[in-house]
């Protein structure tokens, strides 16, 4: 597990290397066939992980946003850039985000911030940490003005979850950052109490590592509908919490459908 959490440590470190070095230049974004934005730093991310990888594991596969490798019980799951529609209008919210997931679920997951230097990082079984330091989600409700949690949502979103967040806004205030999984770290780190995601196709990139960190900090993960799934294929959305409220949004999305 050690070599896994060292090599993953290594790759966010060269991937925030290359998220700053194009961030303030032209970034080549463009727009891909469902008209979300890729830039030069997705691809170059996603392409130096498949080199690694077939170096350093080359029994391992890859499942990245841009690019996919190989097919194994072991897959390296990366979202290169999660944020990048902000990260190619220049705001520093977006992150650098690996998994390794065997037969479906992570075992070993980083997650960084290049603009902060803030690396979270988790192994199955040995809690969440943020820079060595031990994270711990927050016993916030949803009943609470002091409360914050997240959602993303967009168009042609499989799951509607609107009537969710006009519900939860009742109590508690919810916000979209413009990266569900610096968000989610804000869950692990106890500042913000859950993240709804509505993603489907390809998505399981947007949440391997979150849901690693997240429950290894204390919280919980599921799908929308409070089932398991696994991170090596498309998932049925998520819904990242502190524990504490996850049941009574459960119900929410439940009643809201």
């Amino acid at each position: 597990m050690k070599k896994y959490l060292d090599f993953a440590v290594k790759m966010a470190k060269k991937a925030g290397k290359i998220m700053k070095k194009y961030f303030k230049e032209d970034n080549k974004a463009s727009y891909k066939n469902d008209n979300t934005i890729v830039t030069m730093a997705d691809k170059e991310i996603n392409n130096l992980l498949i080199k690694y990888v077939k170096k350093y594991f080359p029994g391992h596969a890859v499942d990245g946003e841009e690019e996919k490798f190989g097919k194994s019980n072991y897959v390296w799951v990366c979202d290169p850039v999660d944020g990048t529609a902000m990260y190619a209008r220049h705001i520093p919210v977006a992150v650098f985000s690996l998994a390794l997931v065997k037969e479906g679920q992570p075992i070993v997951a980083v997650v960084y911030d290049p603009w902060l230097d803030n690396l979270y990082s988790a192994v199955k079984g040995q809690g969440a940490f943020l820079n060595g330091q031990k994270l711990s989600v927050s016993n916030l409700t949803t009943n609470d003005m002091r409360t914050v949690g997240h959602y993303d949502m967009w168009k042609n979103s499989e799951y509607n979850i609107n009537p969710v967040v006009e519900k939860l806004q009742q109590g508690c205030y919810v916000v979209s950052i413009g990266s569900v999984i610096r968000a989610s770290m804000c869950v692990a780190s106890g500042d913000f109490a859950f993240v709804i995601f509505p993603g489907t196709v390809g998505k399981n990139c947007d949440i391997a590592a979150a849901k690693l960190i997240v429950e290894e900090a204390g919280g919980r993960v599921t799908d929308l509908f409070g089932n398991k799934q696994r991170y090596d294929q498309s998932i049925r959305g998520a819904l990242l919490t502190n524990g504490v409220v996850h049941d009574e949004i459960l119900k929410i999305i439940a009643q809201s459908r």
